[in-house]
């Protein structure tokens, strides 16, 4: 019987184990935790025009999944997202970029083609706060 009880623990052990494992497999897989944002799901793919506000540089924005509007001001891949709220037509995503900073974005989609942006946090030791206006202009 104790033979039983301890093949049965061990077999309890490796199945904690291995479903402790599973966010950080579905990481190393490249499944991004933002792939299933619902606002993500309603964006059109294709150039965006970004106006930004209180003299900003305006730039295009070639979108096919939505993520590229979550990190304005760290363009740069590796970094770590966190989903924050995730509503139809609302999303806040927070974002750790390992050695350049962080950032938290609000994505706001007002109707098909036009959205709203607010991000702010720190890049390169600096902090940042950018406003900005997203048009859909068409295909990239």
């Amino acid at each position: 019987m104790s033979h039983f009880r301890s093949t049965t623990t061990r077999m309890k052990m490796r199945i904690v184990g291995a479903v402790a494992l599973l966010p950080a497999a579905a990481l190393l897989a490249g499944a991004s935790p933002l792939a299933n944002v619902s606002l993500f799901k309603k964006v059109e793919h294709g150039e965006w025009s970004l106006r930004i506000r209180e003299g900003g540089q305006d730039r295009k924005v070639c979108v096919r999944s939505g993520e590229e509007l979550v990190q304005i001001r760290h363009n740069q891949p590796g970094c770590n997202q966190f989903v924050v709220s995730d509503e139809p037509n609302r999303a806040i995503i927070q974002y750790t970029c390992r050695g350049n900073g962080y950032g938290r974005t609000e994505i706001r989609r007002e109707r098909s083609g036009l959205m709203q942006l607010q991000s702010q946090g720190i890049h390169d030791g600096v902090p940042f706060s950018i406003s900005a206006e997203a048009r859909y202009t068409g295909s990239c």
